[in-house]
């Protein structure tokens, strides 16, 4: 099968692989849609946790059950289904108090497992969810949007009256358009690139440039507040705009020996909440079902579908655009 191939640190490559062996309790899942997240460049350079070479990248996928291990009962070749990337221990305190996506000992499909830039990925079963019939492509953002939803979850963010998310990028849209289908109407997204800020508005946002008067102007404004660029100096002031008594998230991915700098006394005295979060925990279904209801605006967020050979340029830099948002391995 044709897989996108991780062989060493900072080497990637299309290859020719076998099909993977089904173990007990797994299914072969032929993928139709497999989302690029930075993560995924995170993990070819070494800067994601426990990632392993060689690798088949990949998190974010959906598609179409293909066969299923003599033991499992509960799934059928034909099956439209989505994926949890996630593997927890089930042990460790953080499993024990719900808490799976802190596990110690976290694994996750195509970080430390083969995953879905393949034709072909071997999935325990209890990591499928049915799609019915949304549309691959649509449902290969189950898994970020997830990762948004466990975010939103963890500080109540939908009790609101306004919000600004910095970052107008896949992840940060899709936060604002969370923000949204849930009943939060005033969303602001703020960026530096005009282009996303025009792309923005075209889904019913409010955009604001970065470092304007504009935006200067609404110190204190927002209820809720979070951060979808992981530029820790963003970090740092986010919580100026952020409303006396609201709470600021720390959702974008800094690198891990980034530092910011806050004044305790203003956490204090504004009763500030400074929260952050990490991934998802086993909410695909909950994410799913937002999909499921959405009118098509969050599959606008999707720039690219490419088949693998082109897939491969977009795990550096070079061949992105200002243009560029969500891009896709998907069988159209």
């Amino acid at each position: 099968m044709k897989a996108i191939h991780f062989t060493g640190l900072g080497i990637a490559g299309l290859a020719d692989l076998k099909e993977p062996e089904l173990a007990p309790g797994h299914a072969l899942v032929r993928v139709m849609a497999s989302g690029l997240c930075h993560t995924d460049i995170d993990v070819l350079h070494g800067r994601y946790g426990n990632s392993a070479f060689p690798l088949v990248p990949g998190h974010e996928y959906a598609g179409i059950v293909e066969a299923v291990a003599e033991d499992v009962t509960n799934w059928r070749p034909g099956d439209r289904v989505a994926v949890d990337p996630n593997i927890p221990c089930g042990k460790c305190r953080s499993c024990r108090k719900g808490l799976t996506n802190l596990c110690e000992t976290l694994e996750a499909y195509g970080v430390s497992r083969n995953g879905g830039f393949a034709q072909y990925s071997a999935v325990k079963v209890d990591h499928l969810h049915t799609i019915g019939q949304l549309p691959f492509h649509v449902a290969a953002l189950a898994e970020p949007l997830a990762c948004v939803l466990n975010g939103l979850g963890n500080v109540h963010a939908t009790h609101a009256e306004n919000a600004l998310v910095f970052g107008a990028g896949p992840i940060g849209l899709l936060m604002a358009l969370s923000l949204k289908a849930q009943g939060v109407d005033d969303v602001s997204v703020a960026d530096i690139n005009e282009s996303r800020l025009s792309f923005a508005q075209s889904l019913g946002l409010k955009p604001v440039r970065s470092g304007s008067v504009a935006l200067e102007n609404q110190k204190k404004a927002f209820d809720f507040v979070a951060d979808a660029t992981g530029i820790a100096r963003v970090v740092e002031e986010m919580i100026a705009y952020t409303a006396d008594g609201g709470t600021a998230l720390v959702f974008g991915v800094s690198a891990p020996d980034a530092r910011i700098q806050i004044a305790p006394f203003e956490i204090f005295r504004r009763q500030i909440s400074l929260v952050g979060s990490h991934s998802l925990n086993r909410n695909i279904p909950d994410a799913l079902a937002i999909l499921h209801n959405d009118n098509g605006m969050m599959a606008k967020l999707i720039s690219h579908r490419l088949p693998l050979d082109e897939i491969l340029p977009y795990f550096s830099k070079g061949a992105a655009t200002p243009q560029t948002m969500k891009v896709q391995f998907s069988t159209k």
